[in-house]
């Protein structure tokens, strides 16, 4: 497994080394056009300016030729003014053209030592000017190694119709017309200068190599060491220093924090919290003057001066980076923030309105006043959803194929892990505009009897008249059926009905009588609405009463209830009423009942019952 993962890296390592390589010979051969394109111009300007030159000689000569003949020497003048006019605009024109293509063609720098010494513009023969600047390097790093180096060595020699740069017997760069052109200077001028730069640039490299040099450098660098060392501890002997001091006067500075009454940290916890902070404060400046020390140690030597220059890259490169992605943002992110002010405008706009329709300020027919806040909730929601749709495609990264594969995901999860939520919220809003109770309403949903405390988009609250408080989801009122106490009982009364069994032998209206009285005398039943009764069955020892009474205090039903059973037990006890609920046998004489008194004797009276025991010995 390891040797196939090994493999895996090495062939992820060579296929990235020829991407490299191929967008660099991409790039170089780009280069390489472009810098030859722009010399094919210059060298036809450059013919021009000779040609012009040469015409310029010969009408020079034949107007010296011409003593005598005015007329015909002043048509040369005029001739020649106009030759040298146009050959001063071509070396303009020339000029500007070079400066314009070094604007865009930089040229192959040759620096074989780290710095550039000079660029190449042309290629010569064969060689593309990436390779003329190589084999330049090339050489002059072999002469610099050469221990019998003399800079008289290094000689400027004329080659036909080039100059030539050498060293001893070997030719380290040949100055063509094209060469020239590029600088804008005479070929033995440009060989002069180079020459020049190439004494200097081998006498520095040599002179880095020397032992007094490297001694030098050993000097500082041991400097820099001391120094770092120094620096080190004093940070380390200041914050230990100012936990000390801590510790001294912790009862000055350290005193907790409390949020009102509560106590978020007491002293310890925040002493603790003070030295972690100082702690990770100790170890970051430690860090960043390791940082900035490590540039120069590197840059002492000239062979570790590319870690300096990386390190330093490394460094800017990325808050460069943030601070032009920041800058290149800020239009975007003023598009967001307007975005935002307008939702957040319409935002109080629909809370005032809904603030105005609840309190009964402003009235809309047909929309009543409990929809006002749900409605705004609807609406902000809405609102916040159209907010973010618009503002999704200036976030950072939102054009981004991980960015919207992400998004994708987790609409998903969200669409599928809310699918209960999302219909509880509409059911929430089905509930809202069916308006089948409010908040405070006694309603019973299945076998849940209790007021409305909270009414909101997903669930709805009751508490029981035994002070238990009960969370219902919406959909399951929307799938159930509700029953609401109170909205009827202002203006129609809430009826309140029980019911009573009586035996045969008590006439119907001496029990209609009795539970009126019993109701009409029942704390919380109306008075000026005549409760009723209702016969509801006559069972095979019973009859049914049941009676109804009006009361609008729905929130007491349980009360109600109870003092409406008390009166009614009392009102039949002292009629001397039995009441046969729930349902029991007596044993009793049933002359009296099914025997008119007619046919009963006079002096008749019901026998007792006798109970007889039998006791065992």
């Amino acid at each position: 497994m390891r040797s196939v993962f090994s493999f895996l890296l090495t062939i992820l390592t060579i296929h990235q080394s020829l991407a490299q390589d191929s967008s660099k010979v991409s790039q170089d051969s780009t280069t390489n056009a472009q810098l030859i394109a722009t010399t094919r111009l210059l060298r036809e300007s450059d013919s021009l300016i000779r040609a012009d030159a040469a015409t310029k000689a010969a009408l020079e000569e034949q107007i010296l030729q011409l003593s005598n003949n005015n007329q015909r020497k002043k048509e040369l003048e005029q001739q020649l003014a106009v030759i040298v006019q146009a050959n001063s605009l071509r070396k303009v024109h020339q000029r500007e053209r070079i400066l314009r293509m070094k604007a865009i063609s930089q040229g192959i720098p040759v620096a074989p030592f780290g710095d550039t010494l000079f660029r190449v513009y042309n290629k010569l023969g064969p060689f593309k000017p990436s390779d003329r600047a190589a084999n330049i390097s090339r050489k002059l790093q072999l002469i610099e190694k050469d221990p019998f180096y003399s800079p008289d060595s290094i000689r400027v020699v004329p080659n036909e119709n080039n100059v030539d740069v050498v060293y001893n017997d070997m030719i380290i760069q040949t100055i063509t017309d094209d060469d020239a052109l590029w600088l804008d200077q005479d070929k033995a001028r440009v060989a002069d200068t180079y020459a020049a730069l190439i004494r200097k640039a081998i006498q520095q490299e040599k002179a880095q190599h020397s032992v007094q040099y490297i001694l030098v450098r050993l000097g500082w660098l041991a400097l820099i060491l001391v120094v770092l060392g120094f620096i080190i501890f004093g940070i380390n002997r200041l914050f230990r220093s100012l936990r000390k001091r801590l510790v001294r006067e912790k009862d000055r500075y350290v005193k907790g924090v409390k949020v009102k009454n509560y106590a978020l940290l007491n002293q310890q916890k925040q002493l603790s919290l003070i030295y972690s902070a100082l702690g990770v404060v100790r170890i970051v400046l430690i860090l960043l003057v390791l940082y900035i020390t490590l540039p120069l140690i590197f840059g002492i030597f000239p062979w570790t001066k590319g870690i300096a220059d990386k390190l330093i890259d490394w460094t800017l490169s990325p808050i460069k980076s943030i601070l032009l992605g920041i800058f290149s943002y800020l239009p975007k992110l003023l598009t967001i923030l307007v975005i935002y002010v307008v939702t957040r405008l319409l935002i109080r706009l629909v809370n005032y309105l809904a603030s105005e329709i609840a309190c009964g300020n402003l009235k809309i027919n047909g929309f009543y006043t409990d929809w006002a806040w749900p409605t705004a909730s609807g609406i902000k929601f809405l609102l916040y959803a159209f907010m973010f749709v618009v503002i999704f495609p200036y976030l950072p990264g939102s054009d981004s194929k991980v960015f919207q594969g992400v998004s994708v995901f987790l609409g998903i999860l969200f669409s599928l892990g809310s699918s209960s939520a999302i219909s509880n919220v509409v059911a929430g809003f089905v509930i809202t505009y069916m308006r089948p109770f409010k908040i405070g309403d006694r309603i019973r949903l299945g076998e849940i009897t209790g007021d409305v405390i909270e009414k909101n988009l997903l669930v709805t609250r009751l508490r029981t008249t035994k002070n238990e408080e009960i969370t219902v989801p919406n959909a399951s009122i929307l799938n159930g059926h509700t029953v609401n106490f109170t909205s009827s009982s202002k203006d129609l009364g809430l009826i309140l009905h029980t019911t009573v069994t009586i035996g045969y032998d008590v006439p119907w209206k001496q029990v209609h009588d009795l539970l009126v009285r019993a109701a009409l005398a029942t704390d919380g039943i109306l008075k000026d609405r005549q409760p009723f009764v209702l016969q509801t069955a006559l069972n095979d020892f019973s009859v049914a009463y049941e009676i109804n009474a009006y009361t609008e205090k729905s929130h007491r039903m349980s009360e109600i209830y109870s003092l409406l059973n008390q009166q009614i037990q009392d009102h039949f006890n002292e009629a001397g009423v039995e009441i046969m609920s729930p349902q029991y046998h007596a044993h009793r004489d049933g002359n009296t009942t099914t025997i008119p008194a007619s046919y009963m004797p006079g002096n008749y009276e019901p026998p007792a019952f006798k109970v007889k025991v039998d006791h065992k010995p």
